[in-house]
């Protein structure tokens, strides 16, 4: 079994190619076998993860839950909301006391301020699993988006692959940028003027700012979420404005190849992003498939970082 050069996994731009094939293998491989219903995995049993969400969550909190059941381990989730940090007590205080009570074998975190799983790392004696913090990363959001395009197109090197929307305010797409692009993809930017960063992680990245000259040729078209709550109100004039020149319509889609696939990190909103049918098409979506690849991943993350810890 190989192991990670890194203790924890706070962004891909800390992880090693050889760290990403090593996560996206294992990945596979888990894919494949909690598919069969017989399934059983106790690889982690007697390990203790700790859910530390500062932010409200389904997708990514349901499915690091399912990955530590699926391994064996024991998941404990606080609720914050009702935890000393609302009475006063400092962030540090109240990890010291969680690691004194549970003795964590890894915490899962997910935050609105920018670093906070850095921070967190610093302050604790297990991995840190960085679960989206702020709009900075979202690194096992981004492997599962590899892990589905490898799975459906079986490489990603010299793909197209387009990312449309809230390019600014979005931390699936800096992790996406970073990954794909050390993945060999070749990137398209969509976005409208206000939502379209002012610098990049990484060189190289075509901009557009309409979609229908973004998405000649494309492999891929992944659409984010409109990330109202991180924004000026005035960067959108209103959300049919915004559909009407960057929505995922049926004639837009016809300027990508005939055998593009649709991804979207979710919670999407239909019809503002994406229009219903091209959401529900049973041939060009992936948009259920690519959340379900987020237990396999995050098993292979949580494998190997405990892994790495046991030696």
């Amino acid at each position: 079994m190989k192991h990670l050069t890194q203790k924890h996994l706070t962004g891909i731009d800390s992880l090693s190619i050889e760290d990403i094939e090593t996560i996206l293998d294992l990945a596979e491989t888990y894919t494949d076998k909690i598919s069969i219903p017989s399934y059983s995995c106790e690889i982690l049993k007697g390990r203790r993860i700790l859910s530390l969400f500062f932010e409200d969550s389904t997708r990514t909190r349901v499915s690091f839950e399912m990955a530590a059941k699926n391994l064996g381990a024991d998941w404990i989730n606080i609720d914050l909301d009702r935890s000393s940090l609302t009475k006063g007590e400092s962030l540090p205080d109240t990890l010291h006391t969680l690691e004194a009570i549970v003795r964590p074998d890894a915490l899962v975190v997910r935050h609105h301020e920018y670093g906070a799983p850095q921070f967190i790392a610093r302050h604790v004696n297990c991995p840190v699993i960085n679960a989206g913090d702020s709009w900075r990363e979202h690194p096992t959001q981004a492997l599962l988006d590899a892990l589905a395009i490898r799975r459906h197109k079986g490489t990603i090197k010299n793909l197209n692959i387009a990312i449309c929307g809230d390019i600014s305010h979005s931390r699936v797409a800096a992790s996406n940028i970073l990954l794909l692009s050390r993945l060999g993809a070749n990137l398209r930017i969509i976005a409208p003027p206000a939502l379209m960063p002012a610098k990049f992680p990484v060189e190289n990245i075509a901009q557009f700012t309409t979609m229908e000259e973004g998405l000649k040729n494309c492999d891929i078209i992944m659409t984010l979420r409109l990330q109202k709550e991180r924004m000026e109100q005035s960067a959108i004039p209103s959300e049919q404005a915004y559909f009407n020149e960057y929505g995922l319509t049926r004639e837009r889609l016809s300027f990508a190849k005939p055998d593009s696939l649709i991804m979207h990190p979710g919670p999407l909103n239909r019809n503002v992003e994406i229009a219903d049918d091209i959401a529900d098409d049973p041939d060009r979506s992936l948009i259920l498939k690519q959340v379900s690849y987020g237990v396999p991943v995050r098993m292979a993350v949580m494998d190997l970082l405990l892994r790495n810890q046991g030696q």
